[in-house]
Order: C-alpha cells, then sequence, then structure tokens
C-alpha cells in the first residue's frame, strides 16, 4: 500500500453527538464505533435492532424491549454473543459511562459477515452493538405543542409477507421517500399507505385516530411499538376504548383527533393531513390525557428501572 494513501484520503469533519457505544466487547466513544464494510449488517440491511428510552435517570420499560429484542433476534435466526443479564448490564453501563440522565439506548445485531466470504447466512457470525446518546425528540417542542401537519403518501409501506414488519428491521427505504414526498408537499412528516386504501405507519412511529372518543390503530403491516402497546394499555386504564384494526385513508381523515407514538418522544398530536384540519385543528382532549399519564408513567416503578450509576467506572 503506498504510504501517500492515507494523505489522500478527504479529512472526516462528522460531528458525532456525546455518548458511548459497546461494540466487539469493548467500550468505545461513538465516533470510533465502526462495523467492517463487509457486515451484512451494512450491505444488506440484515440486521434487527431496539430502542430503550431513559428519562430522567430511569429506563421506560426496558424489560419489554429487551423481550422484544430477543424475539427479533430469534425470529431473523441470529445468536447474540451476550445474554440477557449481560446484555441488560451493558445498557446500564452505557448510558451510565455516558453519565446521561435523559437518553436514546439503542441495541443491535447484525448478520455480520462469514470469515470465508460465504453468501450463506448460517456461517455468518453475528455481531452484537449498543450504544447511549443523548434522548432526541421525534418533534421539536413546538410541533408538539401545535400538532404535526402529516402527508398521507401514496407510497406502500414494504407488505408483511415481504418483510416481517413486527421484527424492528432497518428497511427504511419506503420510509425514507415518503419523507421526501412529504418535504416536497409542505407537510412535516409522513404515513404510508398499504397499497389497499388503509394507513400503516411512519418513519418511526405508529398512528392512532380516534373518532366518537373510541381509538383505532392499524393492526397489519405494522411494527408493534412499544408506545404503541403503553398507549393500548394506558387508554384502557383511562376507560377509553381502543383497538387494532384496519384503519381507511378516509376514516384516518375523518377522525376527531390523530396522534402517534414513538419511544422518541411518547403520544404526540397530528392537528393536519395533507394541510387540512383535524377536527377543530388542536391536539384533542383524548391524546392530551393519554400523554399526561404516559409521562405520569415515567416515574412509576412498575413501568421503569432506575439506571445503576455506579457501572461508570
Amino acid at each position: 500500500m503506498p504510504d501517500s494513501l492515507e494523505s489522500q484520503q478527504p479529512q472526516d469533519d462528522t460531528v458525532f453527538p456525546p455518548g458511548v457505544a459497546f461494540i466487539d466487547g469493548r467500550y468505545t466513544t461513538m465516533d470510533q464505533a465502526k462495523i467492517p464494510v463487509l457486515d451484512w449488517g451494512f450491505l444488506r440491511s440484515d440486521a434487527t435492532y431496539d430502542v430503550v428510552h431513559v428519562w430522567q435517570g430511569r429506563f421506560f420499560r426496558l424489560d419489554v424491549h429487551v423481550e422484544r429484542f430477543l424475539a427479533s433476534v430469534a425470529a431473523l435466526r441470529m445468536t447474540l454473543p451476550v445474554g440477557r443479564d449481560e446484555l441488560e448490564r451493558i445498557l446500564h453501563s452505557l448510558v451510565a459511562k455516558a453519565g446521561l440522565q435523559d437518553a436514546y439506548v439503542e441495541m443491535v445485531c447484525t448478520r455480520g459477515h462469514s470469515p470465508s466470504f460465504s453468501r450463506d447466512p448460517r456461517q455468518a457470525r453475528n455481531r452484537f452493538l449498543a450504544f447511549a446518546i443523548p434522548f432526541g425528540w421525534i418533534a421539536t417542542e413546538e410541533q408538539r405543542a401545535r400538532g404535526l401537519d402529516v402527508h398521507v403518501a401514496p407510497i406502500p409501506r414494504i407488505a408483511p409477507e415481504s418483510v416481517d414488519p413486527t421484527v424492528k428491521n432497518y428497511h427504511w427505504l419506503d420510509l425514507v421517500m415518503g419523507l421526501y414526498s412529504a418535504y416536497d408537499a409542505g407537510r412535516e412528516n409522513v404515513v404510508l399507505t398499504d397499497g389497499a386504501g388503509n394507513v400503516t405507519e411512519g418513519p418511526g412511529f405508529n398512528l392512532f385516530a380516534v373518532r366518537d372518543g373510541k381509538a383505532t390503530t392499524p393492526g397489519r403491516g405494522v411494527l408493534q411499538g412499544v408506545t404503541r402497546r403503553t398507549a393500548l394499555e394506558l387508554l384502557a386504564e383511562l376507560g377509553i376504548p381502543a383497538e387494532a384494526a384496519p384503519l381507511s385513508v378516509e376514516a384516518l381523515k375523518g377522525a376527531d383527533e390523530v396522534f402517534l407514538t414513538s419511544t422518541a418522544g411518547g403520544p404526540m398530536p397530528i392537528t393536519r393531513l395533507d394541510g387540512r384540519p383535524v377536527g377543530d385543528g388542536r391536539p384533542g382532549p383524548v391524546t392530551a390525557k393519554l400523554t399526561a399519564l404516559y409521562w405520569d408513567k415515567h416515574r412509576d416503578p412498575a413501568w421503569t428501572t432506575d439506571v445503576d450509576y455506579a457501572l461508570a467506572g
């Protein structure tokens, strides 16, 4: 290799968020957390992941996120190099070492690659990595206060017969192109359809529509998000009927209220669809009650796990 090769490389001025990563058995800064270019997680989106958040020093529903992650790994016929107890210890350590009180914590398993570069996925050595960075919202403070303006894109979500949406994955090109269609239309975010007149989900969030006091969330072709599950449980606690069922574009646009749910912020109102107001164009009472209860649960030991900051050392 020529000695001058390194000097020919452009300087990398990428800015990374503060945080800590765990990869290949060691902890490192975010800028040093890298995978080989031959990893199938990079080359083929052959990976699964999950995200749990920390709020005021507590994980929210850590057990549910870990259970879903382990189920996804098994569904893709991968094997984690760590057990559940070690996995949870790593997640605690990441937050503690990063010194974060509010965090976004992601765990990932990639297919890895075969030592002999075989195309047989059974010969690949799976890779586990995780990281903790400061908590980030899917919507700005101003958007959360007034409600988002969302585009209903005609782009169909990847069919569940092709890629199981209940296994959290990085197959996002349909969502990304949907975002571009939303931006082109002057909207702030997007929800995709299923090609049969029903809505599915958006990039990183599930959707709920409220009509005559009853909430509906799409039941097929979507990730069964932990925040979606939490919303269904909390709506039941509030005595508000809710179900997972087909939700047509027509029904969505005729709803009294619409809101999204995401680990990156919980329930958040959608007050305009394709520029037209939902209901009276303001966040509705069901959304407000659910949001208040959701954040109240972040102080409830039955729903949260204290971060073990003693693992910072």
